[in-house]
């Protein structure tokens, strides 16, 4: 069916230009004349009204909407038929799609990128805390308004997680371009499939393609399901591991370990963007907004005029200088008084501060036994730039570690020739050698795998270690600890961990 420009639906809604057009219906910018302002119509074709199926899944899609308010989902404002032609009314967004705007761009800028991506995930976390999966994550289905903000919209084929029919019988839907290994083959599909969705727009927005292609929709769906994805890095370089790694796990073909849920995908991209932000040195546009919103967690990461507004800044600046002068007032007056507190672990000269991912840290015990591992659940602390957080060892009785040694790797994904690896620590003393792996990492040490870099005996509270790479790149980097510190120390921590290049 195609409705003319011109048709007043239910004496209300006035269709004034076809803005889309798709297999189940056609979209209209209209002006409702009851309240006097523009809307976007969605008018199913009247052909399609008779298949019961299409009907409701068209129907679906106005309750599933309803449902939202969010500011990043496009609303819904009513619904209803038309002459036996059902109809479902929205905002109207004045713009161009995420994929117009990569089409005109190319790549974005990679903060804006991950500003989007957050702004995404977080739609799409409100409609899973509803039950809501979109199943059609594309940038093609995210509207990018005149002040920049993304909003998600299409929920045609969206399915509540409680709902059965249309969609058990094993039929793929979405695009493929971005179809998860799960619905390309027609399994199951929750909200970790939307997810991995995400981390395939944000690998466009980021490289300005998408990463498969192929003759035809299934063999690019199965692409999706046997190929891994191309190195974000290797076709955008200043990509940096931490966000590299953010979309590894987004669309990891294995559930167990894509991310489980949105909060925990969007508290790893506000961190992402706080570093992005940092060595871009500059905000603008949408990426200035989303840094508003920002935790406080992340928002330390970020460059002070990043962090308040010009004016709040000119008035801490102006704060500070009072303050640096009585500081160096005392300072003149007595320059023996306090130790003040312990600076951010710095890059020695003329090396670079290799940026490292939430997630990079992992406990290492090859000798172990129990199967526990040596704290897990901690050893994000030890590379969060906090040093009140800290990782540590298992507890071992009389100061001897039992075994030859126990430690805690880093995956420097893809790869680094780090110059120097610099340790902080609440209990220095202990002996400790590093080791480099291109792969893995090695099951135990020693290990052909292993090649040894550096050691330090008896570690200082704050000890940078020189490492001999030959100028060879490794992606793991092991802390490997042989000698619990003196005075029958029966553990080790380690509060920060830095990698130099």
């Amino acid at each position: 069916m195609s409705s003319p420009v011109g048709t007043l639906l239910s004496d209300r809604y006035r269709l004034d230009a076809q803005v889309g057009h798709g297999g189940m219906s056609t979209v209209y910018r209209a002006f409702d004349t009851v309240l006097e302002r523009q809307v976007a119509i969605k008018l199913m074709h009247r052909e399609m009204s008779s298949d019961s199926d299409q009907l409701e899944r068209f129907r679906r899609e106005a309750r599933a909407v309803a449902q939202l308010n969010h500011p990043h989902i496009v609303g819904v404002i009513d619904a209803g038929e038309d002459n036996e032609t059902p109809y479902i009314v929205f905002e109207y967004v004045e713009g161009e799609t995420l994929k117009d705007r990569i089409r005109r761009s190319g790549r974005l800028p990679v903060p804006e990128a991950v500003a989007y991506a957050i702004e995404i995930a977080r739609a799409l976390g409100a409609a899973h805390e509803r039950q809501i999966v979109h199943r059609d994550v594309k940038p093609q289905n995210v509207l990018i308004d005149e002040e920049g903000t993304a909003k998600v919209t299409d929920f045609g084929i969206a399915r509540t997680m409680t709902e059965e029919g249309l969609t058990a019988d094993g039929r793929v839907l979405g695009t493929t371009d971005y179809v998860s290994p799960e619905q390309a083959l027609g399994q199951e599909v929750g909200p970790q499939s939307d997810l991995y969705s995400l981390g395939i727009v944000l690998f466009e927005m980021l490289t300005g393609d998408v990463p498969f292609s192929g003759e035809n929709q299934v063999a690019v769906a199965m692409k999706h399901v046997r190929e891994e994805l191309p190195d974000v890095q290797l076709r955008r370089p200043e990509v940096s591991s931490a966000l590299a790694s953010v979309i590894d796990r987004a669309t990891a073909k294995d559930l167990d370990r894509r991310y489980n849920d949105d909060t925990e995908l969007i508290r790893e991209l506000e961190d992402v963007l706080a570093i992005e932000t940092a060595r871009s040195g500059q905000a603008t546009g949408e990426v200035t907004s989303v840094l508003r919103t920002l935790p406080g967690s992340a928002r330390r990461r970020l460059p002070l005029r990043a962090r308040v507004s010009p004016g709040r800044l000119i008035a801490l600046l102006a704060l500070l200088g009072v303050a640096v002068t009585v500081v160096l007032v005392l300072a003149l007056h007595n320059t023996q008084r306090g130790t003040g507190s312990a600076p951010a672990l710095k890059a020695p000269p003329r090396q670079h501060n290799v940026s490292l991912a939430r997630n990079s840290a992992h406990d290492y015990d090859p000798y172990g036994t129990g199967g526990t591992g040596e704290h897990p659940e901690l050893t994000k602390n030890a590379v969060d730039r906090d040093p009140s957080s800290t990782w540590t060892t298992e507890h071992y009785d009389n100061g001897n570690l039992g075994k030859l040694g126990v430690g805690l790797y880093i995956d420097a994904k893809p790869t680094v020739s780090a110059k120097s690896l610099q340790i902080q620590t609440p209990t220095p003393g202990f002996d400790v050698e590093i080791y480099g792996a291109k792969s893995g990492p090695p099951k135990k040490v020693p290990d052909p795998g292993w090649t040894k870099l550096g050691l330090a005996k008896g570690l200082k509270s704050r000890q940078p270690i020189a490492l001999d790479t030959a100028s060879q790149s490794f992606r793991y980097y092991l802390i490997w600890i042989t000698k619990l510190p003196p005075n029958g120390a029966q553990t080790v921590e380690i509060s920060e961990v830095a990698l130099f290049d």
